[in-house]
């Protein structure tokens, strides 16, 4: 059933890469072409860059991020990424050149940090300035931020849950006549670059990805045979078929389609350690041995 909502979850971001690509099947080169004339050369190759420097796991996110810049540049054209901030903010171009993500979004990738900054404009472009920001790990709906002035009873405010997302909260009156507010969770939405990194890294999978110009192939190396055979040994009898696994773990690229086949995030929680051990291998990580360790104790 889990793995129903997996394949769900799929067609829903291959619809949406359709609208807002035009791509039927996401893939690198044609997320490159695409992007090339709506960034720019120059800032293009900066882009495939950096993809180039994460490691092949990380790899499928950094991609998915150029998508979010090629759709928010067409919507909010070339003077995004030069138009100064003030304060501590320097203007994209900068961080792009820098690579280093700034406050605060410091947990991110400079990739991935830009994909942020151009979902959050383009939300605030569509749907003006959010008033405060929520968490919505928490569901609860009433008087979550304190109210801007001037409110009036039945007013719409436009609050931040992440990066492109808003959604409403609605001023209401309160019986003992104060004024406070109820969070719409039906009018929670994204900006259409948060949704093109969503779709793109969905739709596109793990990958394997290969970038113009790479050589050697990093998808082509070998890897830890016994490893290997641990990994996939322990996922045949956790419920993942040979079909998903493929006929061998040979190389880092059918580590990577067997990863991404296995929809592992939409099982049990164990799943969780063999990841750690898969990427482990993917990334030929000292901690492989440490990884094995783990799911073995697990």
């Amino acid at each position: 059933m889990r793995q129903a909502h997996a394949e769900d979850a799929r067609t829903e971001a291959r619809r949406v890469v359709r609208n807002l690509l035009g791509e039927d099947h996401p893939t690198a080169d044609a997320l490159i072409a695409a992007a090339r004339p709506v960034i720019g050369d120059e800032r293009c190759d900066r882009c495939v860059g950096l993809a180039l420097g994460a490691s092949l796991t990380r790899r499928s996110a950094e991609l998915a991020a150029l998508a979010a810049l090629l759709v928010g540049t067409r919507e909010l054209g070339g003077q995004w990424w030069t138009r100064p901030r003030g304060g501590k903010l320097p203007a994209p171009d900068e961080v792009l050149h820098t690579a280093v993500a700034i406050e605060p979004w410091t947990d991110l990738t400079a990739l991935e940090m830009l994909a942020a900054w151009i979902s959050d404009d383009a939300a605030d472009e569509l749907w003006g300035r959010p008033v405060a920001q929520v968490d919505l790990n928490s569901w609860q709906a009433e008087d979550r931020f304190g109210l801007p002035p001037g409110v009036r009873p039945g007013q719409r405010l436009v609050v931040h849950f992440d990066a492109g997302g808003r959604l409403d909260a609605v001023v209401t009156r309160r019986p003992d006549d104060n004024l406070g507010s109820n969070l719409d969770f039906h009018s929670l939405r994204y900006s259409r670059p948060a949704e093109a990194q969503w779709s793109w890294g969905v739709a596109a999978g793990l990958g394997p990805h290969r970038l113009p110009g790479e050589k050697p192939d990093p998808y082509a190396r070998r890897v830890d045979a016994y490893a290997a055979r641990v990994l996939r040994a322990w996922a045949l009898r956790h419920g993942a078929t040979d079909q998903q696994l493929g006929e061998r773990w040979e190389t880092v690229g059918d580590v990577v389609a067997a990863i991404e086949r296995v929809d592992w995030m939409w099982r049990s929680g164990e799943w969780f350690g063999w990841w750690r051990g898969a990427s482990a291998l993917v990334d030929d990580s000292a901690y492989l041995p440490y990884r094995l360790e783990e799911l073995a104790a697990g």
